[in-house]
């Protein structure tokens, strides 16, 4: 990657894009991706769609959802404790002793969430989130609320940073990376001449409901879509693979096979992958991806799709990890696919066989 390109993937992290409130993420997205557009669309949902080709007839969907998981303000005590909910699928004990930053209605206040001394019993057994408490060093319920009100956001004071000039970590790559990939496949082909509309959406919401990916399919109507998503990595301690599979930093995306998953669009990322020497990893969707592609696929009459994957440690987590090369070789591997495309491609897998 350039280092152009990896600033604006580091701007990316460093924005906060809580689901529900992913407007200023948005807002430097479609900025970015303006002079590589024939057209920008957006929609109720706050989905954001940059366009080459629309006059084309095969029309090809990437998304990236670009929300992260996130904490949500439910009450404010007397004495100025914020105390706080999920917005997606939040770790509690992650969130143990951790920096925050609330995005208030009427300023941002920053705090720390709060956690008994070890000296006096510490943490002892299952909790959750409605067991902690953020401390913003108010006194009062007064105080707090001059910022902050009730639905307010939070999200992890963490800066994102490259370890060893080999692997990204911070906060919410999940899936502000996929943001990142849709919009940079976009700028590559750019200047060149392809036989199919691209349709780059970053998309809202995946973390909470897929909303956003629906809106996103619903309105454009695809003749095939593709989710860029992160999938969980299983090569640090601990983790069984027998159970959960074998996937790795640093040996190329991961390609979702299973129920949901459209055959042929597989066998033509896999020719790409072919052409480019790029290693693929697989992983097993029997029923449902747990992604955008889900959503997108019964939109309209039925979309084909499939799931292109970048592994990623510490899911969910302040510390997610991932590996600026296999960030790379996801862009490159669908730049290939596309620009590959006649745009007389049969999705029908019977005519496989």
């Amino acid at each position: 990657m350039s280092e152009k390109n990896t600033d604006f993937l580091m701007e990316l992290l460093n924005t906060a894009s809580p689901s529900s409130y992913e407007m200023p993420i948005q807002k430097k997205w479609m900025e970015a991706m303006k002079p590589y557009a024939d057209e920008i669309r957006t929609d109720h949902a706050g989905n954001v769609i940059a366009v080459k080709n629309p006059e084309a007839e095969m029309k090809v969907m990437l998304a990236g959802h670009c929300d992260e998981i996130a904490l949500v303000v439910n009450r404010i005590d007397e004495d100025g404790y914020v105390y706080i909910d999920k917005m997606g699928g939040v770790n509690p004990k992650a969130a143990i002793g951790m920096k925050v930053d609330i995005l208030g209605t009427h300023g941002r206040l920053s705090g720390v969430i709060g956690v008994n001394a070890q000296h006096h019993g510490g943490i002892k057994g299952d909790f959750d989130l409605s067991d902690l408490f953020i401390d913003c060093g108010a006194k009062s319920r007064e105080e707090v609320t001059e910022y902050v009100q009730i639905g307010d956001l939070a999200v992890y004071r963490r800066t994102p940073e490259v370890m060893m000039d080999r692997y990204v970590t911070g906060r919410g790559l999940d899936n502000r990376t996929g943001q990142y990939i849709v919009g940079e496949v976009l700028r590559r082909l750019h200047q060149t001449n392809i036989n199919v509309g691209v349709y780059a959406a970053s998309t809202v919401n995946e973390e909470t409901n897929m909303g956003g990916a629906y809106f996103a399919a619903a309105g454009v109507e695809p003749s095939m879509a593709i989710a860029c998503d992160v999938t969980f990595a299983t090569d640090y301690p601990g983790v069984d693979k027998k159970t959960h599979g074998d996937v790795e930093l640093e040996k190329g995306p991961v390609l979702a096979k299973g129920a949901p998953i459209n055959r042929n669009i597989n066998q033509l990322l896999e020719k790409a992958a072919g052409e480019k020497d790029i290693s693929l990893q697989y992983e097993l969707t029997s029923r449902a991806t747990g992604t955008d592609a889900d959503r997108m696929r019964l939109t309209g009459k039925g979309v084909p799709v499939s799931l292109v994957s970048l592994p990623l440690r510490y899911m969910h987590s302040p510390v997610e990890t991932a590996s600026l090369e296999d960030i790379e070789e996801c862009i490159e591997l669908l730049v290939t696919f596309i620009s590959n495309l006649n745009g007389e491609e049969s999705l029908n897998p019977l005519d496989l066989v």
